[in-house]
């Protein structure tokens, strides 16, 4: 069996913040791997870590709440077979929410990364049938990497707080 070609990638990383977040190797990768399990063959994205302010002054702009959240994806129209959108990571949310689940801010932004590519792509989680396909997406991409299912709960771990 012949392996699909690897996605054209265009990628752009801007770090608005002075928070540690993955290198963009790392973040490349993980797209990739999003790209490849949904058989997307192009995107272009741009990745930005923004601090609290910024993510709040976006969230309360774009979807009338007026907190940080995690991630926002906004995806621009492009062709059937391409995804366009810049993909928002507010670290400091990112890191409660890792500090909470008892991971590492690595494995909770790789998760979000993935999520985020997922929305890019035109998928979401409006219903139980799409969160169920959206979800068992991010486990086998995470998985590839390693890394355990973002949605299994310890029974021994705080609850993440909304």
């Amino acid at each position: 069996m012949r392996r699909a070609a690897a996605p054209t990638l265009s990628l752009s990383v801007q770090y608005a913040s002075g928070r540690p977040a993955p290198a963009r190797n790392r973040i490349r990768r993980w797209v990739h791997a999003t790209l490849r399990a949904i058989d997307v063959p192009s995107a272009r994205l741009t990745v930005r870590f923004v601090d609290e302010d910024e993510g709040r002054a976006l969230n309360r702009r774009f979807r009338g709440t007026d907190h940080a959240t995690n991630v926002l994806t906004f995806a621009y129209p492009a062709a059937p077979e391409a995804a366009d959108a810049d993909i928002v990571i507010c670290l400091p949310v990112v890191e409660a929410e890792a500090a909470a689940q008892r991971k590492t801010v690595d494995v909770h932004g790789a998760h979000l990364l993935v999520h985020g590519t997922l929305h890019a792509c035109g998928h979401d989680h409006e219903n139980e049938r799409d969160a169920d396909a959206m979800e068992a997406i991010e486990r086998s991409v995470l998985a590839g990497f390693g890394i355990v299912d973002p949605y299994r709960i310890d029974d021994d771990a705080p609850r993440p707080t909304e």
